[in-house]
C-alpha cells in the first residue's frame, strides 16, 4: 500500500500588534507579488542544496500567513520541512520583509487533497490512480501510466473478472483543469 503524508511545521512571528490591524487590500495585492517573488528566490536557493526537492507553490494571506508547498522526487520528510522552515524563517526575519516580524510561516508537502501542479509531480506519481478533471468539468479516473512533455496516459479498467477491459487515454496537459492522486485502500 502506498500512503501519502503531508507534514506541516509552523513558526509565528511577533504577535504584538499595534494600530487597528486593517490593511489596504490594493496595497497588499501590489506588494504581495513582489514579496512572493523575493520569497520564491529565497526558497529556491535553500532547495538548491538537494536536487530532488522543489517548490510547488507559495501563498500569502492578508494576515501575513505564508504557506509554502515543497515536494521531493523521493518524498518529503517532516525533518526536511522543519529544516527549510527554520532557515527561511531566519532569512525572513533578517531581511525584515514584514514589519515587526508580523508573519507566520508554514512549510509542508502538498497533501493528497492538493491537485498536481507541476510536471515533476506527475512523473513522481506514475503508477498511482489519478482523478483528472477536464476544462469542461468532465472527469476520468485511472492509473497514471506515462508522462510526456505535453500529455499523460492513464489506464482505466472497466468490468470484473473475465469481462474486465482496459482502456488507455492520452490526455494533453492543456485539457487538464486539475489532477488529484486517489488513495486506494
Amino acid at each position: 500500500m502506498d500512503y501519502i503524508y503531508s507534514y506541516s511545521y509552523i513558526c509565528s512571528g511577533n504577535k504584538n500588534y499595534e494600530g487597528n490591524g486593517y490593511r489596504s487590500l490594493l496595497l497588499f495585492n501590489m506588494a504581495n507579488e513582489t514579496v512572493i517573488a523575493e520569497i520564491e528566490a529565497m526558497v529556491n536557493s535553500l532547495l538548491a542544496s538537494d536536487q530532488g526537492d522543489f517548490l510547488v507553490s507559495i501563498k500569502i494571506k492578508p494576515t501575513n500567513n505564508i504557506k509554502i508547498f515543497i515536494d521531493s522526487d523521493e518524498g518529503m520528510s517532516i525533518e526536511k520541512c522543519v529544516k527549510y522552515n527554520r532557515k527561511l524563517y531566519a532569512q525572513l526575519e533578517e531581511k525584515a520583509i514584514f514589519p515587526d516580524g508580523n508573519f507566520s510561516l508554514e512549510i509542508s508537502s502538498p497533501g493528497v487533497d492538493e491537485p498536481l501542479k507541476m510536471h515533476r509531480q506527475y512523473v513522481k506519481n506514475k503508477g498511482r490512480n489519478l482523478l483528472v478533471t477536464f476544462n469542461d468539468a468532465t472527469e476520468k479516473e485511472g492509473k497514471l501510466l506515462e508522462v510526456t512533455d505535453t500529455d499523460i496516459i492513464i489506464e482505466q479498467k472497466t468490468g470484473k473478472g473475465k469481462k474486465a477491459e482496459s482502456h488507455q487515454f492520452v490526455i494533453p496537459f492543456e485539457n487538464i483543469k486539475t489532477a488529484t492522486v486517489q488513495i486506494q485502500f
